[in-house]
């Protein structure tokens, strides 16, 4: 077990934070690299057209996706409080019953989905030399939501208990394989966006599978039919913290299907540009949110153990080496952005120029911003970390707001560059919000020796 996972109530708690979330990183890298080689290939085998299908299609997959991960993302805080505090059988029930949560959701977010996604890209404005092709690639997506949300909840489960090896390992076989699968369906038996949706779906089984193989290994999560017996006051904790998250990620995201709404209003090659670039925005926040799921389990655990002046000190170092981070990223950004937005597009001379402008005009402003957005995940982690999702949902409600204001006043203000300074705006409201509720919320917490507080 030693070797699977890491207990984090003891030691340098920067060096802790910063060795869990470098395998994240590396993990976080390879999904991004596969998830880049979807858009990379479909833009250069099948077209700029192609191109503006999948960013057609974005915030939807998001929207689904996120509900799922919030989900899972809001089990594991328990699991983590649980395993810190060395409370193995509400460990082994928390478990249990977050699987079952977890499919329940999955088949409902798939049977609503599927029955409302064509009315949403109609009422999106979704332009109409693409809304085919993007409806093709969100239904067979969305058939994977099962083994999509049971890689999110065996990768959350393995984060919480401090291994984050393994899930780094799972990404580097999806990645791999969803490199194969797209080279073989998009570019050999050209089956356009589809066999990238298809590629998708299946180096996500993939990943899930290796992830549960590596749970069966592990003895504190080892479970029998007694751990699924449903306990109310166990399934309450779970849907308290995991709804939350949910319900946070659905509010992003029908902001950023807002932000669709208007970018779809100013024609395929516009979209195709801001596709070019929301493909980067995962390289752009990938340290981001590796050192959030590091601060969330360092946290859960102190706190699990009462640990709280370790709570404090950690986020401290976490806040400064995100910073840094982000700093260091967004250099490198406005250095090698366009050769790297290059390789999304290929068609027209002219067009693609036109395209390329668009991507890295939108780049290089969240580029220079892009230390908010660090700053977002690291006091959201720590605040969730500490039990608390409601706040991460006000917080989710500002980006809302920040977003959707930005987006239908500024363009019509100064022009389509408006629509760029959305997400900054949104980074800009919440952060400033998580930051404040973490010194409140963390002066209220009284260390007292031995007391759970959870």
């Amino acid at each position: 077990m030693a070797s699977k996972v890491k207990n984090m109530t003891s030691g340098s708690p920067g060096k802790l934070i910063i060795l869990f979330a470098i395998p994240l990183m590396l993990g976080n890298i390879f999904q991004q690299f596969y998830t880049m080689v979807d858009t990379m290939v479909v833009g250069q085998f099948v077209g700029i057209q192609a191109l503006a299908a999948l960013g057609a299609a974005d915030w939807l997959v998001w929207l689904v996706l996120g509900l799922v991960s919030g989900m899972t993302q809001g089990f594991s805080i328990l699991v983590s409080q649980y395993y810190g505090a060395s409370e193995w059988k509400k460990l082994k029930k928390s478990v249990a019953q977050s699987y079952v949560l977890t499919a329940i959701t999955a088949l409902l977010t798939l049977g609503i989905s599927q029955a409302v996604v064509y009315k949403v890209m109609i009422f999106l404005n979704t332009p109409e030399n693409v809304i085919d092709m993007s409806m093709m690639y969100l239904r067979i997506v969305f058939c994977g939501i099962p083994v999509i949300a049971a890689y999110n909840i065996l990768a959350a489960i393995l984060r919480a208990m401090g291994n984050s090896r393994s899930p780094l390992m799972a990404m580097i076989v999806a990645a791999l394989t969803n490199v194969v699968l797209d080279l073989l369906f998009v570019a050999g038996f050209h089956w356009g966006v589809a066999g990238a949706a298809i590629a998708t779906v299946i180096a996500q089984a993939v990943s899930a599978a290796y992830c549960l193989l590596v749970l069966g290994k592990i003895e504190v999560v080892r479970l029998s039919r007694q751990d699924f017996h449903m306990q109310s006051g166990m399934t309450g904790k779970l849907l308290k913290l995991g709804a939350p998250l949910a319900f946070q990620n659905v509010i992003i995201s029908i902001g950023g299907l807002t932000v669709q709404y208007v970018v779809n209003g100013f024609g395929f090659l516009f979209v195709a540009g801001f596709t070019a670039t929301n493909k980067m925005y995962g390289v752009l926040e990938l340290a981001a949110i590796s050192y959030g799921y590091a601060i969330t389990t360092y946290v859960g655990q102190n706190l699990g153990a009462g640990e709280i002046k370790r709570i404090r000190k950690g986020v401290s170092s976490g806040t400064v080496m995100a910073v840094i981070t982000s700093l260091v990223v967004s250099v490198i950004m406005v250095a090698a952005g366009r050769p790297i937005l290059s390789l999304f597009v290929s068609g027209e001379p002219d067009q693609v120029r036109q395209v390329l402008d668009i991507a890295y005009k939108y780049l290089f402003i969240m580029a220079l911003f892009l230390w908010t957005l660090y700053l977002l995940y690291v006091y959201r982690s720590a605040i969730q970390g500490l039990g608390n999702t409601v706040i991460p949902l006000a917080s989710g409600i500002a980006e809302f707001i920040m977003r959707i204001g930005v987006a239908l006043l500024l363009p019509r203000l100064i022009g389509e560059d408006g629509i760029f300074y959305a997400e900054i705006c949104a980074w800009a409201g919440a952060a400033l919000l998580l930051m404040i509720s973490y010194f409140v919320i963390i002066r209220k917490v009284t260390e007292i020796p031995g007391e759970k507080q959870f």
